[in-house]
């Protein structure tokens, strides 16, 4: 009796979440009308100060340009993850050749101020090894906070070997000529950017064992009246949407965090950031249904999906103005 009254309440349930998913889903398609995304062309007609958002599947890579000049914002999955047990293509390749097509200089080097990894989970750590081995990729300085094992979930030790990963960055940092800079900066300039950091010292008194994803760093880029803010791992579930909403402000483009999974974006979140467009490195179809739900019928912001468009551009123009484009790889 107990298994039919369970059945009975969970598969109106699961159907319910399902309609409400296809209504969300319908809702992104007709927002996504809003703008026009025309295919990327890389002749720098909307102005070079530009947020590449590269294709990774559901992991990130951000590069920055502006006046010539190029940063990465996490370095997308690596072909080693150590959560899987088997072989896998990962993004090494993809990401390494879009690096130097797009950065390289007249000596065919690629040459980029820093990158900033916003933590130590492989999905967005995971190819730094790669970039730094590679000879014909330069990079001036890796800003990465020294990591935490006190907020360290035991399975992210243990199974996802996060310290591992944390050390080996550093190594091959280190035998590429990269300073390795883990006090980070809560603001700095790149070309026409202002760029703000969040959550650069963890409070470990808040956010012990509440995982790696608890040390993520937001960063915030202003250019005129134009604001992005790129969220990495941030969610109401580890505190940190709670810690940084006030400090953040009302953005105009949000990266949205933890790839649209369970703990991203709550209402209040959104609230308070107001943003007028949202870029999820995902699929739409695997952001969590609460999560679009508060996207597309609470805030009414169109979501655009990297891996749904093979990669997109936003150019942010010098008045003010955003341009979208996609099938960048």
């Amino acid at each position: 009796m107990a298994k039919k009254v369970a059945t009975w309440i969970i598969v109106p349930f699961m159907f319910l979440i399902f309609i409400l998913d296809m209504m969300t889903l319908v809702l992104c398609n007709i927002y996504e009308a809003k703008y026009e995304i025309t295919n990327e062309t890389f002749t720098l007609e909307n102005g070079d100060d530009r947020i590449h958002f590269l294709h990774t599947g559901c992991s990130d890579c951000i590069l920055l340009e502006s006046n010539g000049r190029f940063a990465l914002v996490d370095a997308g999955e690596g072909n080693y993850n150590p959560r899987k047990n088997v072989e896998y293509d990962g993004y090494e390749e993809q990401v390494i050749s879009y690096i130097k097509k797009v950065c390289a200089d007249e000596d065919g080097i690629a040459r980029l101020d820093f990158m900033l990894l916003t933590h130590q989970h492989y999905d967005h750590s995971g190819n730094a090894e790669a970039i730094f081995a590679d000879e014909e990729i330069e990079i001036g300085t890796l800003f990465m906070k020294e990591l935490a094992l006190s907020v360290l979930h035991d399975y992210e030790i243990e199974v996802w070997d996060v310290p591992g990963i944390y050390e080996r960055i550093i190594a091959q940092a280190e035998t590429a000529g990269t300073a390795w800079v883990c006090e980070l900066p809560e603001n700095m300039t790149f070309g026409d950017f202002e760029i703000t950091l969040y959550n650069t010292k963890t409070p470990l008194d808040l956010m012990e064992d509440q995982g790696n994803n608890a040390e993520s760093v937001g960063m915030k880029l202003e250019k005129a009246d134009y604001t992005v803010f790129l969220a990495a791992d941030i969610a109401t579930t580890t505190g940190q949407e709670d810690l940084h909403l006030d400090e953040i402000g009302e953005v105009d483009l949000l990266k949205i965090g933890h790839h649209g999974y369970f703990g991203s974006s709550s209402m209040r979140f959104l609230k308070a950031l107001s943003p007028e467009i949202a870029i999820v490195t995902n699929t739409l179809g695997k952001i969590y249904p609460n999560v679009k739900w508060n996207l597309t019928v609470t805030a009414k912001v169109p979501i655009y999906a990297t891996v749904n468009r093979n990669g997109i551009i936003a150019t942010i123009t010098d008045d003010g103005n955003i341009v979208l484009t996609e099938n960048i790889h």
